[in-house]
């Protein structure tokens, strides 16, 4: 099934923020994304009838297995292409959204070399992107 660029962000945001505070609602996705909360809740009820998400009773959000790997995946090539935007001289905020723009779009293969090349100049490139 494809997935659209929206959808990865959302998840993506999702990890994100479970990851920062523990516990995530539909307003803390609508904030870090600056999007209108009646938006977000138009997209947190697709995702959950595709399946990536679950709500609970009180409202907080959580990833499904297939949600989660969706959005580690999109996570793992923004961190790398980050920093690896940055270790060409490229400063941060310009590297981060830049990487927000590649980030779907490139190939599997694409982005395996560039994953490559990257780590074997600087091995922890993922700790610190």
């Amino acid at each position: 099934m494809e997935i659209h660029q929206s959808a990865e962000d959302y998840l993506e945001t999702i990890l994100i923020l479970k990851e920062r505070r523990g516990l995530v609602r539909s307003i803390d996705i609508a904030n870090e994304m600056q999007f209108s909360k009646p938006s977000i809740s138009v997209a947190m009820k697709k995702l959950r009838e595709n399946g990536y998400i679950e709500m609970d009773r009180d409202g907080y959000i959580s990833l499904t297995d297939s949600g989660y790997g969706i959005a580690s995946n999109i996570y793992t090539r923004h961190k790398l292409l980050t920093g690896f935007f940055i270790s060409l001289g490229v400063d941060e905020k310009t590297a981060a959204k830049d990487a927000c723009k590649v980030e779907h779009d490139l190939s599997e293969e694409t982005f395996e070399k560039i994953k490559a090349h990257a780590l074997k100049n600087d091995p922890h490139l993922l700790d610190h992107a």
